[in-house]
């Protein structure tokens, strides 16, 4: 199956899809400046998942120090943010989505001047601003439910957003609803919230569930390690210590710069690390 493309009606969002990659993406600009970028994102796509799939046996490896450096321009991006994360277990395939949605926002910057810009790829997304330009988003769990807004400007130096968890897409090896990640990149944000969910965790605790990812998806990058399930109602005083363990993994990602800010969700609690967060509607306890 050929790459699909299509312009919504809105006229100023263009949606890509080809296999399991399904891309938003949004442009502010002139007309004829929107129309360029988006030429130039059909076009950079075109290449995206024959670039992946040459080299996907390597993605699926664990990183180490080192690790060979792949071939194609998104694997060399996906391996240079899992990188630094190589003294605990993790593949470039943790930045995939991010990595794609970098490219593709590269792209459409490159050919053409934009005021405000962005490329969501299911929630990992790239972002290009501009002086005086903000990016805004809202937080929500599987079920709608709110868990707060996300206030982006350009002088932040944030290019990136990526949620992960263990009601996400992917398979987690923790416990947390889900984690989202403010970076200077997509990638970088993707690989981080990644490790940073996988770290929301109790360890052999008897009320948590778990097998291994194989026997779940045979294809996944994770092996026979084991992910989360699911779990029984957990006290509270559990919840503050998973928590707890992923927030001290935020903060040393934060302290080495590799992220910006983080927003920890499990049950009705919530960390939030960075400025660029606000607390939901409802409340949850930020303990």
């Amino acid at each position: 199956m050929n790459p699909a493309a299509a312009l919504l009606p809105c006229g100023t969002r263009l949606h890509l899809q080809h296999g399991p990659i399904d891309l938003i993406i949004g442009a502010n600009g002139t007309k004829g400046n929107r129309a360029l970028a988006f030429k130039a994102a059909r076009e950079r796509f075109g290449t995206v998942l024959e670039e992946l799939v040459c080299e996907l046996d390597l993605l699926r490896t664990p990183q180490s120090k080192n690790a060979p450096i792949p071939k194609g321009h998104i694997a060399k991006r996906m391996h240079w943010a899992t990188q630094p994360h190589s003294d605990t277990f993790i593949t470039p395939m943790a930045a995939v989505a991010g990595s794609v949605a970098d490219t593709i926002l590269n792209a459409m910057v490159t050919a053409s001047p934009l005021s405000r810009a962005y490329v969501n790829n299911g929630g990992d997304i790239a972002i290009h601003l501009t002086p005086g330009t903000e990016f805004a988003m809202a937080m929500s769990d599987i079920n709608g439910r709110d868990l707060g807004r996300v206030s982006i400007s350009y002088d932040q130096r944030i290019g990136g957003v990526a949620t992960s968890g263990r009601r996400g897409r992917s398979l987690s090896m923790g416990i947390a609803d889900s984690v989202t990640v403010l970076a200077a990149c997509a990638a970088q944000a993707d690989a981080a919230a990644t490790l940073i969910a996988n770290a929301v965790d109790l360890p052999s605790h008897p009320q948590i569930f778990r097998c291994a990812a194989n026997l779940i998806d045979p294809d996944s990058d994770l092996g026979q390690r084991s992910v989360v399930t699911g779990y029984k109602k957990l006290l509270g005083s559990d919840i503050t210590k998973a928590l707890n363990r992923g927030t001290r993994c935020a903060h040393t990602m934060q302290q080495h710069n590799d992220i910006a800010g983080a927003a920890l969700f499990l049950s009705d609690d919530i960390r939030l690390l960075g400025n660029s967060f606000t607390r939901p509607r409802r409340n949850l306890v930020d303990a």
